[in-house]
């Protein structure tokens, strides 16, 4: 951890803020400054922060539900709708990237079938804000709804049904039995989520738009092609920064379990 995590992360940090020049080694915010007064620099940081914010909030959606119908679910529907949550785990993101090209994108099997039945086309997603949020839902679903599934079986069936048989109906029940109790799940997956698609890479990079584009490529682009690799790191300083508070969440949610557990 030392090594390949606590000192690059060090070095970058000096290296955006030392300064060496005619007038000797000082002390600058300089890198700092440019970025967070750079138009182009701030777009890239609000649609990295939108496209992560709505790719979870659509997770979310769809994995909350689908891990309460596999907890209390039963037979061979369940477990044709689990085999389906889990499937995007073993699908490697370039592949994913390339069939949602030809089935998605322009001339893709879509347009062909419409076309072929004598309907409009739709607008592709490829290469717009939207091509990488559907790849991140389909890819971080698998371990969203593990994750849901590990907090889920701290919900008894006892208590469920307890608190049916006072009357409670099923969103009083998922509101006062359910959601308490994984909570902390969720907050899990929803850190975990976050620190994968702030910094990601390959989905903006196929999928996206080339402006805005996410901190992913703006970073490679920036060293790269730019050969800026101060301007560099300080954005990765900055996504650092911000990843860095949701890891906290995750550590935090994490010791409490482990003192609830304890007391």
């Amino acid at each position: 951890m030392g090594t390949l995590i606590v000192w690059p992360i060090v070095r970058a940090i000096l290296d955006t803020l030392i300064v060496t020049g005619p007038e000797g080694t000082r002390v600058s915010l300089a890198s700092y400054r440019f970025f967070f007064n750079d138009g182009y620099s701030l777009g890239n940081l609000r649609i990295t922060a939108w496209t992560t914010a709505v790719s979870v909030a659509i997770l979310m959606t769809i994995a909350l539900p689908i891990s309460i119908y596999l907890r209390f679910a039963t037979g061979r529907v369940a477990a044709v709708v689990q085999a389906l949550a889990i499937f995007p785990l073993f699908v490697p993101s370039i592949i994913l990237a390339y069939a949602f090209i030809r089935v998605l994108g322009p001339n893709g099997m879509v347009d062909i079938i419409l076309n072929s039945a004598g309907l409009p086309r739709i607008r592709s997603p490829y290469l717009t804000v939207w091509g990488p949020v559907i790849g991140f839902v389909w890819d971080n679903m698998p371990l969203s709804v593990v994750i849901l599934m590990a907090g889920l079986s701290n919900v008894t069936n006892h208590a469920v049904e307890a608190a049916r048989d006072v009357g409670a109906g099923r969103i009083a029940v998922l509101v006062h039995i359910i959601l308490p109790r994984i909570w902390p799940s969720i907050l899990v997956a929803t850190s975990f989520v976050v620190l994968g698609l702030f910094s990601a890479f390959t989905f903006p990079y196929l999928l996206g738009p080339a402006a805005p584009e996410m901190m992913g490529p703006f970073m490679l682009r920036t060293f790269g092609d730019v050969m800026d690799p101060v301007q560099a790191r300080t954005q990765a300083v900055v996504t650092f920064a911000i990843c860095a508070v949701f890891g906290w969440f995750y550590v935090r949610s994490i010791a409490r379990n482990r003192a609830r557990a304890a007391a």
